[in-house]
């Protein structure tokens, strides 16, 4: 006979996972069975990628879970408090079916029931072994037990973390909108997760441009990717329109406000909206004692105030803001008296004006042809309007380039909405030259056009957003060659942002 190796005679043993028997190797929790993994994650209610990354995580809520079901122990159902929590210099009387509801909390209480163990979730599962005895005739006297947290956290003050404890006991405790950051960094220390997700949910839905800032801040600090995206969402749709009227916006960070003039969903009413809103932000960034929107023309006297001996972006007081005005699409701002703003505020070295301005004429030239423009996304001329539910029609003329077209929505019933862009002859409107750059006027019979339009519109705290596909079509000044495809949507939002993209292809 052959002798086996001890070591390879490792006997396997059959324990339940979920609901299908599975066979494990007995000194290795989890071993490679990915299978009863998974079935254990299900169990819980804990995420299978999140087990795989930290199976701690599934370990102690399995165990959490037991401890639930356990507390119908009558002695640990009392009303009697059992733990003290000592922190933030005061003292909280907890119980154990509340305190367990945090991760924190329970680690602390099972290290000092364990006497200073570092393995608290082996410390509880031998707890549970216990059975406990199905009579008692005497409650034995519940022993309390000191418990003592440290938080070194700024953001966690004694009223916030009292509203966290709150939460172990109720759901529907009232918060305050502006207690939120506080609120979340306790639930975050305490690992409460249900309260953590009820903050970021609270937060989501109550930005506004007073706390935009501090919430955004918040959600990069505690990882709440879902509040971090809701906000930047937020500032690409209300940065262009509330800038100008909110002086709380300029406390936007500088990372955040490069993320969303990035972004190709930002809202614009024009490309040197944009560029004004930009501006501004600057302006109140250097005059901190300012605590009123300036007039346009007090920002244009402030920039022209700098030595024009190179331009403000090249000098130090500027230099550092570069990555912002990169973003800025300043080939897609075409009226004369904008780009002599420009040139009088000396904002970019005179190079890139000179170039953007050669660039206009080589257009104009070719009937109107963007040839160096290229990517939709990321090039397009941008125009916009906003069309809140009170508007039955809403328009807006627009020129480029001696072509007039008028971009307009209209409200069919009490949820359904349309909007396109038409082609205009000069002829059609009673102040054409009030559209018109420099009274330029194109008398091209086509115009060829490579064009999308999107709408977004905020409902029940989430974001719909409606795009027509990217549209390469002819306008002719007859009908119905004059009008774009419609796009057509169906939605209760009350205010919607309609972006319109064009680039005029070579033709």
């Amino acid at each position: 006979m052959t002798t086996r190796n001890p070591r390879h005679n490792t006997r396997l043993e059959r324990r339940i996972a979920g609901s299908t028997n599975q066979w494990r190797f007995p000194k290795d929790a989890f071993s490679q069975d990915l299978l009863a993994l998974s079935q254990q994650s299900k169990d819980v209610n804990v995420d299978f990628d999140d087990a795989l990354k930290d199976v701690d995580r599934l370990c102690f809520s399995k165990i959490q879970k037991k401890v639930l079901e356990n507390l119908k122990n009558e002695a640990i159902r009392s009303r009697d408090a059992v733990v003290i929590l000592k922190c933030l210099g005061s003292e909280w009387e907890l119980h154990l079916p509340q305190l367990f509801q945090s991760r924190t909390l329970t680690k602390l209480y099972l290290v000092a029931v364990g006497g200073g163990t570092t393995s608290p979730t082996k410390d509880l599962e031998k707890l549970l072994q216990v059975p406990a005895p199905r009579k008692v005739k005497e409650k034995p006297p519940i022993k309390k037990m000191v418990i003592s947290l440290k938080i070194n956290d700024s953001l966690v003050t004694k009223c916030a973390f009292a509203t966290a404890l709150k939460n172990l006991y109720s759901s529907q405790v009232e918060m305050d909108l502006d207690d939120m950051p506080g609120v979340l960094a306790s639930a975050y220390i305490l690992q409460f997760n249900s309260l953590f997700q009820r903050c970021v949910t609270m937060m989501m839905t109550g930005l506004m441009p007073d706390n935009i800032s501090n919430f955004y801040l918040t959600s990069c600090k505690y990882q709440a990717g879902q509040l971090t995206t809701a906000c930047e969402k937020w500032l690409e749709m209300n940065l262009v329109p509330l800038m100008g009227t909110q002086t709380h916006l300029r406390k936007i960070p500088e990372e955040l406000l490069h993320k969303v003039l990035k972004s190709p969903r930002l809202f614009t009413f024009s490309e040197f909206h944009l560029l004004k809103t930009l501006l501004l932000w600057v302006y109140l960034q250097l005059n901190h004692r300012i605590q009123t929107i300036p007039e346009y023309e007090t920002v244009m006297t402030f920039f022209n105030s700098f030595p024009r001996k190179c331009s403000f972006l090249d000098q130090n007081v500027g230099h550092g803001l570069m990555s912002l005005f990169l973003c800025l699409r300043l080939h897609a701002i075409t009226e004369g008296k904008d780009l002599e703003d420009l040139m009088h505020m000396n904002i970019f070295p005179e190079s890139r004006l000179v170039q953007v301005t050669a660039n206009h004429y080589l257009a104009l030239e070719s009937g109107g042809d963007m040839v160096h423009l290229t990517d939709l996304t990321t090039q397009a001329v941008r125009f916009g309007l906003i069309f809140v539910q009170e508007y039955t029609t809403y328009s807006k003329m627009i020129a480029v380039y001696g072509f007039l077209f008028e971009i307009k929505g209209i409200k069919n019933d009490t949820t359904s909405y349309h909007f396109y862009v038409q082609r205009k002859r000069h002829t059609d409107v009673e102040f054409p030259s009030l559209h018109c750059e420099d009274g330029i006027v194109s008398l091209r019979p086509e115009r060829l056009v490579r064009y999308e339009i999107t709408a977004q519109t905020l409902v029940d705290g989430k974001w719909q957003e409606f795009r027509t596909n990217e549209i390469t079509q002819k306008f002719r000044l007859i009908k119905p060659f004059c009008k774009s495809q419609v796009l057509k949507i169906q939605t209760v939002g009350i205010r919607i942002y309609v972006s319109f993209s064009f680039i005029f292809p070579g033709s």
